[in-house]
């Protein structure tokens, strides 16, 4: 484990419109030793209230680390993750696009916005669950995370 006790909770923010991705989601995160508490938005605007704690958000806790959808109804993700990195009370969170797409402008676009990776998401059931406790031994285990405690500084 990184610098974090094993019995810290990481919050995760998944911004995905997809139920199979968020069922495979919360499956591959039931699995391993580093535990999570995944909140999902379904959309852009909804993420962005999580974020900013409104619209009966206000006792959710600031999320760790954030994956995000770039295909998300209301608010596309780019705008979405344009939105955290502009803003000086969420751009330290990490966010991790997750897309189909490997078009190579879709790529730029998001690391011109500051994201922290890019990540394209498998069609193969094996090889999407493979890739998420991957993601979860090195952003939950390996890393360290600026928690809340940490942006008040």
């Amino acid at each position: 484990m990184g610098e974090y006790p094993s019995e810290a909770t990481l919050d995760l923010l998944l911004v995905e419109d997809n139920r199979g991705d968020v069922r495979l989601l919360q499956e591959a995160l039931r699995e391993g030793d580093a535990p999570c508490r995944l909140h999902v938005a379904t959309d852009g605007e909804k993420a962005l209230a999580f974020l900013r704690r409104e619209a009966g958000h206000a006792e959710v806790p600031r999320p760790d680390l954030i994956l995000l959808d770039l295909n998300v109804p209301r608010r596309p993700g780019a705008e979405v993750l344009a939105e955290i990195k502009g803003d000086p009370d969420l751009r330290r969170i990490p966010v991790i696009v997750m897309s189909t797409s490997a078009a190579a402008h879709e790529v730029r676009r998001a690391y011109d916005l500051h994201a922290n990776c890019y990540i394209l998401k498998p069609f193969d059931l094996d090889a999407f669950l493979r890739q998420i406790r991957l993601l979860r031994e090195f952003w939950c285990g390996l890393v360290r995370l600026p928690r809340e405690a940490d942006h008040a500084r």
